[in-house]
C-alpha cells in the first residue's frame, strides 16, 4: 500500500487543490485530478528528504496556539514601539545557537521566528548550528535567545523528540 500511496495526505491535498482550481466536480476533472494526485507522490518520492516525524501531534496543536498567541502579542508590542517611542528602537542582529539538527524542526523554528512580528530569521548557518536573527528592537539579545529556546525550541524538540 505504501508503494501505491506513499503520501496519502499529499494525494488528498493535491486532489482538493486540483478541484478548487477547476471549480468543477465533473467526472473527467475528478478522474484526471485523481490520476495526477496519485502519480505525483509516486514519481517524486525518491527526491524527498527523510523528514523527522511528528511523534506527539497533540503538542503540535498546542504549539500552534502558543504561536498564534505570541503573534498577536508581538503585533501589539511592535505597534506600540512604533507609535509611542520610535526613537528608542534598537535593531539587533543575533545568532541563536541550535540544539536541534533535524531539517524539519529547524525550518519550523526559523519560520516561527519570522512569523512573530519584530523578528526575522535571516539565515540558517552551515551544519544547522545556529540561526541568524534580526530583531526589530531589542535591548537584551540574550533575553530573545532564552525566550526562543524556552518557548519554541523546547516544544519542537518534544514534538519531534529530537
Amino acid at each position: 500500500m505504501t508503494k501505491l500511496l506513499p503520501a496519502p495526505y499529499l494525494t488528498l491535498f493535491l486532489l482538493i487543490i486540483w478541484l478548487l482550481l477547476f471549480q468543477s466536480i465533473s467526472a473527467g476533472v475528478v478522474l484526471l485530478g485523481l490520476f495526477f494526485a496519485l502519480l505525483i507522490p509516486i514519481l517524486f518520492r525518491p527526491a524527498w528528504p527523510n523528514f523527522a516525524k511528528v511523534k506527539k501531534p497533540h503538542l503540535a496543536v498546542a504549539y500552534f496556539f502558543v504561536l498564534l498567541y505570541d503573534i498577536v502579542v508581538a503585533n501589539f508590542k511592535v505597534a506600540s514601539l512604533i507609535i509611542s517611542k520610535p526613537r528608542t528602537i534598537k535593531p539587533a542582529l543575533l545568532v541563536f545557537p541550535l540544539d536541534m539538527t533535524e531539517e524539519l524542526p529547524v525550518t519550523i523554528l526559523a519560520s516561527t521566528i519570522t512569523l512573530t512580528p519584530g523578528t526575522v530569521s535571516c539565515e540558517i548557518t552551515r551544519g544547522r548550528k545556529g540561526i541568524l536573527i534580526h530583531a526589530f528592537s531589542e535591548d537584551d539579545p540574550e533575553q530573545v535567545i532564552m525566550t526562543i529556546r524556552n518557548r519554541y525550541e523546547r516544544r519542537l524538540k518534544e514534538i519531534f523528540q529530537c
